[in-house]
């Protein structure tokens, strides 16, 4: 079988990377065609082998995982694998395909290449539902930056992108549908109200009714109301009794 996926790893530990590579070996889908000990050489590392997937540490001696994120290209998949524990793991689960705990096993690491062989380009990674208090980490204005959930106040598309607008007036883009925000907001929190606009519950002022069974939205720190189509006004009321 012809190797589906060129592979680096990016470890300060010489040890764990060893031992990476020997589970790895028994997986013919995977080619691996170098390592790296920090983020400068794995920059280099990349530039030379084009690798498509790389199976990052997140704690590098001095420096982060996540540095190398912002020099890299987006497409590449990137796995972690991290001593972290799990409540940690799960403030970075926006990006990542995969988090793999040290030691990695091959029962581990087979259920991580399944679901690159598996998933298909629009779905991406499946993640669980986002809590309100979770940190994410991902592109925003084309640079990887940590989200606190909490402080959006609504979300608002633009066709494959999305703008998020948060509680310290700023307006971030990012390359993520509504239907994938829908998907992964805490439903308690957030709620679609049109098919461009997500908003914050916690955030809205006021809701009045405007032309042809639509309303309007207020939203505290927005000067302009959000229209609310008559398809989603039923399921905001829900949510507001």
């Amino acid at each position: 079988m012809e190797p589906r996926f060129r592979a680096i790893i990016v470890d300060d530990e010489k040890l764990a990377r060893v031992d990476l590579k020997n589970v790895l070996s028994s997986f013919v889908e995977i080619q691996l065609v170098g390592e790296a000990n920090n983020v400068a050489s794995a920059e280099l590392l990349i530039e030379k082998e084009d690798p498509n997937l790389v199976f990052l540490d997140i704690q590098l001696r001095g420096e982060s995982g996540f540095d190398l994120l912002e020099k890299i290209d987006i497409k590449i998949d990137v796995v972690f694998v991290t001593a972290y524990d799990s409540y940690a793991i799960r403030a970075f689960d926006a990006n990542a395909l995969d988090y793999l705990l040290k030691p990695v096993s091959t029962e581990r690491l087979r259920k991580t290449i399944d679901k690159l062989i598996e998933r298909s380009p629009e779905e991406g990674g499946v993640f669980r539902r986002l809590h309100y208090d979770d940190v994410i980490f991902l592109l925003l204005n084309s640079k990887y930056k940590f989200l606190k959930i909490d402080s959006i106040i609504a979300i608002t598309s633009n066709a494959d992108y999305s703008f998020v607008h948060t509680n310290d007036n700023s307006k971030l883009i990012t390359r993520k549908t509504m239907k994938e925000w829908e998907n992964r907001l805490p439903v308690n929190h957030f709620c679609r109200i049109h098919r461009e606009t997500i908003v914050n519950l916690d955030y809205i002022a006021d809701i009045s009714e405007w032309f042809s069974n639509s309303y309007k939205v207020s939203i505290k720190g927005f000067e302009n109301p959000f229209l609310m189509s008559k398809r989603y006004a039923a399921l905001i009321r829900k949510k507001f009794k």
